[in-house]
């Protein structure tokens, strides 16, 4: 019978890394995929949009200013009551004379050759008063934010 020889100690392969980075890849495309991400929370109910026969599309979205007016979430009402409400990101406000404000900021954050792109797109209830409307547009003009959206729905009589 052969003789089994204990002479010399194995040593433990060592680990192959090599697909690791492929693995960390592939799980964080995988968050990134299933990860949606909200910018602003909503803070005033805009849920009843008006309706529009002639509707378009944003092109670029990295160039829409989103302002939100309605009034205020029932979080909100005991601090701002029934009254109609600005948002414009994170802030709530009742005073339109922010939005010029609102408007100089995010246009600084855009490159100067592409700031006459810029567009400013109101969400507003369909039954909110036209007078906060109107205040919100005086404060774009002078702001000399001329390119102006208004979020619709499209009107169910001409939807195919």
């Amino acid at each position: 019978m052969g003789k089994f020889s204990k002479a010399g100690k194995r040593e433990m392969p060592e680990l192959n890394t090599s697909s690791l980075p492929d693995l960390v890849f592939a799980f964080l495309f995988f968050i990134m995929m299933v990860t949606t991400i909200r910018e602003v929370t909503p803070k005033v109910q805009y849920s009843q949009l008006p309706n529009a026969t002639e509707l378009s599309k944003l092109e670029e979205k990295s160039l829409v200013t989103f302002i939100y007016v309605g009034k205020p979430v029932q979080s909100y009402q005991a601090k701002y009551g029934s009254k109609p409400c600005i948002q414009l990101n994170d802030q709530i406000t009742q005073d339109p004379s922010q939005v010029y404000t609102y408007v100089k900021t995010e246009e600084g954050k855009i490159r100067d050759e592409r700031r006459k792109l810029m567009t400013v797109s109101i969400k507003g209830d369909k039954d909110l008063n036209m007078k906060v409307i109107s205040d919100v547009k005086e404060q774009l003009r002078k702001a000399n934010a001329l390119n102006v959206n208004y979020s619709a729905r499209q009107s169910k009589t001409d939807a195919k």
